[in-house]
Formats: structure tokens, sequence, C-alpha cells
């Protein structure tokens, strides 16, 4: 929820031409950027969205790459990888050998792991400089006297003091491994890239609370950063708030405040900022990209609008079957959470590319008759006619218009549910409301109605002093559609609400 002192904030750069300068976007004229500073912003970018996802993912953690069986990267990767364990085997089975590719590998290690190490664990980190010191196992090799395994012996064992418990079988295993001193090697490493995620994701974890305290002050700032390096900064946020504010000046609806008379009345700020979070939960990213201020949530919107499409489709469909068949199969929750898995599992992956919706609707419609049928039946009423069968069937397949009814009430219905929950203070209150028609999905809309809202505060708190300057330019500076109104009437919009 926004707190009090990021409101105040908003409320002054709303009402004020004289913002203070981290709270709204640069207004710096459009210039040529240099090659260092287009990758010091890519960087910041990198960073924003970094600490983002730590903040409000909560079960976010990075993991060792893994890339896909059949994929170019990983066939290129898996061929360089044998050839430089290939040449390490050929370069020790010399006689000689030659040890050039070993204390390589072995200053790499040395480094990983002293890169484990607490700033104050003097005693260990001279303990491995001793222990692996590069210019005294040069001195052996060139005496052809390097002691490769009691080198790996101790790498190994000090990996496993410096492992998190979850890794101790891996180590045990190491300890138990091979006499082969490349696939030693090759195990050392895998465990070694095991125990930098550890090390990475330990550091998340602390990092976690503190970026949390700081979330909304350290975003702001760097993406003002951010900003300040960009040419034409926020044009996606300011067309997308602008086509909002023409919605609303067109549609002739009541709004928070009124102008005198003979004159269109201006919709208040938070109304326009409220419907265009709402409009957030449709986007059409094939047409046009995410406002700015929405980059490090497109994924989690993304996810949200797919699931509640899925969602309205299955109300769409049990609403057609319970108004075309009624009576016989009323009172019955166990038949309609039986309709509603089966419809939700045909439906799964509706969104992908290769996906045919009129054919899954198809299925979903035969599905559904059968379902029917065998609930009729041993109940002794009638099973469906050919003829309704065939009805049913049309109509369920008809939820792929987008003019259909069913299909304009049920999203009709769905935004009146998320504009509430928008609208409202303490929205939690709020989420097991559903309208009437919607019972059905009452928990997936509930479930995903949090998740929403929760973005939508947390973007609100961040981002509102942008919005607000954005708004009050686009509202009192020329506006031919409803005239230039005082300032004050911005302000008493701004904290009535």
């Amino acid at each position: 929820m926004t707190s009090t002192s990021d409101l105040d904030c908003s409320r002054e750069s709303f009402t004020s031409d004289c913002s203070s300068k981290h709270c709204t976007p640069s207004s710096s004229p459009p210039k040529t950027l240099t090659l260092d500073e287009v990758m010091e912003s890519a960087r910041d970018l990198s960073n924003l969205r970094f600490a983002h996802e730590i903040i409000v993912n909560h079960n976010f953690h990075l993991e060792p790459d893994s890339l896909p069986q059949d994929s170019l990267w990983k066939v290129v990767r898996d061929n360089v990888h044998k050839a430089f364990w290939d040449i390490l085997e050929s370069e020790l089975n010399d006689d000689p050998p030659e040890y050039g590719q070993a204390i390589r590998l072995l200053e790499e290690i040395r480094e990983i792991l002293l890169s484990f190490l607490n700033p104050g664990a003097n005693r260990m980190r001279t303990q491995i400089m001793e222990v692996l010191d590069m210019d005294l196992i040069r001195q052996q090799a060139d005496n052809n006297a390097v002691d490769i395994q009691g080198l790996s012996s101790y790498i190994i064992t000090t990996m496993g003091k410096m492992c998190a418990p979850v890794r101790d079988e891996d180590v045990k295993k190491l300890r138990e491994g091979t006499d082969n001193v490349v696939t030693l090697f090759r195990e050392i490493f895998r465990v070694l890239d095991l125990m930098k995620a550890d090390m990475v994701n330990f550091t998340i974890d602390n990092l976690r609370p503190v970026l949390q305290r700081q979330s909304v002050e350290y975003e702001r700032a760097k993406f003002q950063s951010i900003l300040e390096k960009t040419p034409n900064p926020l044009d996606h946020t300011t067309s997308w708030i602008k086509s909002v504010l023409e919605e609303l000046l067109s549609a002739n609806i009541p709004t928070e405040q009124t102008q005198g008379k003979g004159q269109r009345a201006l919709p208040g700020p938070f109304q326009i900022l409220n419907a265009a979070f709402l409009r957030i939960l449709t986007w059409d990213y094939d047409k046009s990209p995410l406002p700015e201020t929405w980059m490090t949530d497109e994924a989690r919107l993304r996810e949200i609008q797919r699931k509640l499409q899925q969602c309205q489709a299955v109300n769409e469909v049990l609403l057609i079957v319970y108004s075309t068949v009624g009576g016989p199969i009323q009172g019955l929750p166990s038949l309609s959470d039986r309709l509603k898995r089966m419809t939700s599992v045909l439906l799964d992956g509706m969104h992908g590319p290769d996906f045919n919706l009129k054919e899954a609707l198809e299925g979903v419609s035969a599905q559904i008759c059968c379902e029917l049928n065998k609930s009729l039946t041993e109940r002794n009423y009638p099973a469906l006619t050919p003829a309704l069968q065939a009805t049913l069937t049309g109509q369920i397949c008809g939820i792929t218009e987008r003019d259909n009814p069913i299909r304009t009430l049920v999203e009709d219905r769905v935004q009146q549910y998320y504009m509430a929950l928008i609208c409202d203070p303490k929205p939690q209150a709020k989420l097991e409301q559903v309208p009437a028609g919607l019972t059905a999905i009452k928990p997936e809309l509930a479930f995903m109605g949090a998740k929403f809202i929760s973005l939508v505060n947390y973007n609100k708190t961040v981002y509102g002093p942008f919005y607000a300057d954005i708004i009050r330019k686009l509202m009192f500076s020329s506006s031919p559609q409803a005239g230039n109104p005082p300032q004050n009437v911005a302000q008493d919009s701004v904290t009535s609400n």
C-alpha cells in the first residue's frame, strides 16, 4: 500500500512545477549517447530488474546454467568442454607429462575457493595460498614432481569445509571418486559451480531484507538514473496514460469533479491512474510494448493475463452449460468441479502459438456432453438429445468470437471486479466478493487479484511521482477538450483520495 510520505511526494509532484529531481522524470532534451553511456544504462536496467525480482519474488534464487537437451548452445558448449578435457587428458598422458592445462585449472580453483571466504578468514586464506602456490607448482612441474592426487585431495577437503550442508553428499562422492584425474577435475568443477550458486543465493537471502527496507527509494533512484541516460524517456508510459485520459473524456462517464457550466468535466488523476492500471491487465503485447514503469514486471503480468483468460474461458463454458441444460444439473457441486477441472485441463496451453482454440472447445464440448449424460442417466434423467448436444457445442465454440454475449458478459464482470480492487484502499477485504456469474472461478480470481493488486500498489508507490508529473502535464498544459482548469482542482482531487 502507498505510504503517507509517498502520497505526499506524489501530491507535491502533481501540483508543483518544481518537484525534486528524484521524483520526476528528467526533462533534459534528447541527446546522442556514447557507447559507454548505453552500456552504463544497460547495467542500471539490469541492476533494477535484479533488485526488483529479489524484492517482489520471495522464492527468487539463481540456478546453475542448464541448457535444453536439444539446443544448439548445449551442443556447442559440450563440444568445447569435451575438447578442453581431451587436451588435458592428452597432456597428462604424455611422457613426461605436460602440466600447462592442469596448472591453469588449479589456479582457477584457487581463485574460486578464495572467493568463498569471508573477509576475516585470514588463516584459511593463507593456507590455500600456501598449498596452491602456483610458483611452487610450476617449479614442481618442471621437475615432473607435481602431486596431482595430493592437491586434489586438499581441494576436496577444503570444499567440504566451505560448502552448504546440501552439498555434503556431492563432496562425499568426490572423496570416493575415480583415480582418473580428468574425471575428478570435471566433477570438482561441477560441484564448485553448485557451491557458487549456493553462495549467490545465500547473499540474495541476506540482501533481501535490506532491499525491502529501501526498495522504493532504490528503485525510484535507479529508474531516474536510467531516464537521464535515455532519449525520449517515458514515451510509452505517457502514451498509455494519454490514451486512458482521452478514453475517459470521450466516454462521458461520472467524474471526480466538474468544471464550470458549459465545459466538459475532467476526470480526476486517481480515476485516470486506476483506469490505466486496469488496462495493464488486458494489455495487447503484440501491438505495443509495456509502459517503461512496468518493464520489470512484464513476465508476472503476462502470467496473470494468461491465467485470467483461461479462467474466463472456463467460466464462459460453465455458464453456457448450466444455462442450456438447466435444472437437472443444478445443485451438484461435485459435477461442477469435474466439469471445471476437465475444461481447465483441455484448455491448458491455450495461449501457445500452435494451439487451436476452436478444436479444443469442440473437444471440451464432447467431453462435457459425455459427463452430463453419465450424470443424468445415473439420476434417472433422460440423456441430452443430439439437437441439444449440437446446440451446446455451437454455443461453447462461439466464445472464440470477440462479440460473443457470454464472453462479453464475463469479461465485463471480471473488469468490474478488478476495478473494485484497484479503487479500494483495503482490497484484501474485497477479494472474495466476486460479481454474480463468476462464482465458479472465485478462488482463481481471488488468487490472481491478490497478486495483481500487490504489483499495482508497489508500482504506484515507486512510480507515483512520475505518473503525477505526466498526468499534470497532460491535463493542465494544453487541453483543447477541457480547457485549462486551475491548479487547486487537481490538488483537491489528489488529497480527497
